[in-house]
């Protein structure tokens, strides 16, 4: 009965654990050879290429949308970027990628055009994304840093132009969907009033039960504004408050209207918080050490850990853009399904610290 999850915090914790296991004996058991990295990386970026073009397909049709972006677009971060890390690899050993270099070019414009236009902020973890795996990629080669301060403009003018392309398309086709400055409006309208509860109402674990939209009395604690995929909870059948129907409009006041540091503060208090924010630390900290070790072996010409090295390089680059946006933009990125996707990211990285040996 003890390792049964009692509230959402407990659950989040659990299957964090369940899942670094699940990836350290993934990482082990499996060879992570360069070439079979690379096939998995640009099949899985192709497959969110299509997946993302068919997702805005059923959108401008009216015909439903899944919003794919949300929960798998770090994972297409961490696919593309890992793929770019490999043709890197490839290249200094001389083989001749110039046919993957196209592949790879036309699944960006493809993901950048069909998940922009489906999330703006997709569209800013998309950019952040490729800079930051760009910038990884630049230092674990010895190359000169891509952080100049005209590709920092470029960068800047490609997302400027996105955003302007997004609201002139909005204007033309009559749907406001598309246009990032009815969102940005949104927001602007909604969060003062949420800042204000959250602000008003936080404790050092917590919140003020007055605050809750389940009216408990007393201090409320990880009541499910921040969780796991409902589907998940309810297949486990936890009796836990779910935000569904109507009260999703209750949830967005803090997991829409506002930013990660905000939602992880009112559901888990200031100690929840802090916590989040030294696991994130701890996670790139780990991290880029066993990437500088894996550049070290690879410098002596061991080729043993190349496959995982791009790998590292695509994990951390889709961790760290993901958990940039989410706590600091749009808490969505990392609550629900997007939270699993985050544990799964964070787990892939801690993983690379247990090496199992074959006899």
């Amino acid at each position: 009965m003890m390792l049964i999850a009692q509230n959402h915090l407990q659950l989040i914790l659990e299957i964090g654990l369940m899942l670094l296991g699940t990836m350290i004996f993934t990482l082990n058991m499996i060879p992570m050879s360069l070439s079979v990295v690379t096939f998995l990386s640009l099949f899985l970026s192709g497959g969110f290429a299509l997946l993302f073009v068919g997702d805005l397909v059923m959108l401008v049709l009216s015909f439903g949308q899944n919003e794919f972006t949300h929960p798998f677009g770090p994972i297409a971060v961490l696919a593309i970027v890992t793929a770019i890390a490999s043709l890197k690899v490839m290249e200094d050993s001389g083989v001749n990628v110039a046919g993957l270099k196209k592949i790879i070019f036309l699944i960006l414009i493809l993901i950048t055009i069909a998940g922009g236009l489906m999330h703006r902020s997709f569209l800013l973890l998309w950019l952040l994304g490729l800079l930051i795996g760009y910038f990884i990629i630049s230092k674990s080669f010895r190359q000169k840093s891509i952080l100049s301060a005209r590709k920092l403009l470029m960068f800047v003018a490609a997302g400027g132009v996105a955003f302007a392309f997004l609201e002139i398309l909005a204007m033309i086709t009559g749907m406001n969907i598309f246009s990032p400055l009815l969102r940005i409006s949104r927001i602007e309208e909604n969060s003062l009033t949420s800042i204000k509860m959250v602000l008003n109402n936080i404790q050092l674990i917590g919140h003020d039960g007055a605050a809750s939209f389940w009216g408990t009395e007393g201090t409320a604690f990880a009541e499910g504004y921040i969780s796991l995929p409902m589907q998940l909870i309810l297949f486990f059948g936890l009796p836990f408050p779910l935000f569904f129907g109507v009260l999703v409009n209750q949830k967005d006041t803090v997991d829409y209207m506002l930013p990660g540091i905000m939602g992880y503060g009112f559901d888990f208090g200031y100690l929840g918080l802090v916590g989040l924010m030294l696991f994130v630390l701890l996670v790139i900290v780990v991290g880029f050490k066993i990437l500088k070790i894996y550049r070290t072996q690879r410098e002596k010409n061991n080729k043993k850990f190349l496959g995982k090295e791009v790998l590292l390089i695509g994990s951390l680059s889709a961790f760290i853009s993901q958990a940039l946006i989410g706590l600091f933009i749009f808490n969505r990125t990392i609550n629900g399904m997007a939270l699993l996707t985050f544990i799964v990211l964070a787990c892939l990285i801690l993983a690379h610290i247990v090496t199992l040996k074959k006899r």
